[in-house]
């Protein structure tokens, strides 16, 4: 990969959630700022569902225009709609409800149940079309070209629903039905790697100690069969946030502890 890694180390969870939310509100204001209409992917994971709850409780969140902003899903579980366990659901809890996004800029990947979720591949049939409707000028992939990608990293190395050593490593096109993954629910939808490559800026929010040893691998030149997160970064930047569990197993000189 050519666009740079930055590796930032914040003294535990809490900080490291309140300096993502902080990043995502700059970030996305000044992309506002200058006339554009953001596309961010988001994430599921603990520590992204994190950032946004702190984003919900934090009076900086005023900042953002939601109403011109795109969001979207880096991976969903082809479960039915308003399940507790799907992404969509735990970030509507956590901030898209409390805050004005316009309903036709909340991308959400088609439930189990519905006209276009009767299987994974039906539903990432529909959202890679909905996807491909999105694309802006100058957008050279069949998706839009996302400012930034919100993404979890599972202790095994996965990334969205992409799982070591799974035949969705090897998924042509922008969204993939995902059968048999390892972690329950076997049945989901993803991104992509190509789709996840569209970012401008990747970001990695990680914590914890059992994130440690394969955080190590991903940035220490793991191949994305071993570790698929190492296979998902921006095309400017991909930035890693942890904490300093997280962080504990980084060969030295590797990570910057972040400013007090």
């Amino acid at each position: 990969m050519s666009a740079p890694v930055s590796v930032v180390v914040h003294g535990d969870t809490a900080t490291l959630v309140a300096a993502a939310a902080a990043r995502f509100v700059t970030t996305v204001t000044d992309l506002q700022s200058s006339g554009a209409v953001p596309h961010v992917v988001l994430t599921g994971g603990t520590t992204g569902i994190g950032m946004l709850e702190e984003l919900r409780r934090s009076p900086a969140r005023a900042a953002v225009d939601w109403s011109r902003l795109h969001v979207w899903f880096g991976d969903e579980r082809h479960l039915p709609d308003g399940d507790p366990e799907r992404n969509e659901t735990k970030a509507r809890a956590a901030l898209l409800d409390h805050v004005d996004v316009d309903p036709a800029h909340l991308h959400g990947v088609a439930p189990a149940g519905s006209p276009h979720g009767g299987t994974p591949e039906e539903a990432a049939a529909a959202y890679a079309e909905e996807l491909r409707r999105h694309r802006r000028p100058g957008d050279r992939l069949e998706v839009p070209r996302f400012d930034v990608a919100v993404l979890g990293m599972g202790p095994d190395g996965h990334v969205a629903s992409l799982f070591p050593e799974h035949p969705g490593l090897h998924a042509t096109g922008t969204v993939t039905g995902v059968r048999g993954a390892p972690k329950p629910p076997p049945e989901r939808v993803s991104l992509t790697f190509a789709a996840l490559r569209a970012a401008t800026e990747v970001w990695f929010p990680v914590a914890g100690e059992d994130k440690a040893a394969v955080a190590a691998m991903a940035l220490g030149g793991a191949g994305e069969r071993q570790v698929p997160t190492a296979g998902a970064y921006g095309s400017r930047r991909t930035l890693w946030l942890l904490d300093r569990a997280a962080a504990s197993r980084l060969p030295g000189g590797l990570a910057r502890p972040a400013s007090p």
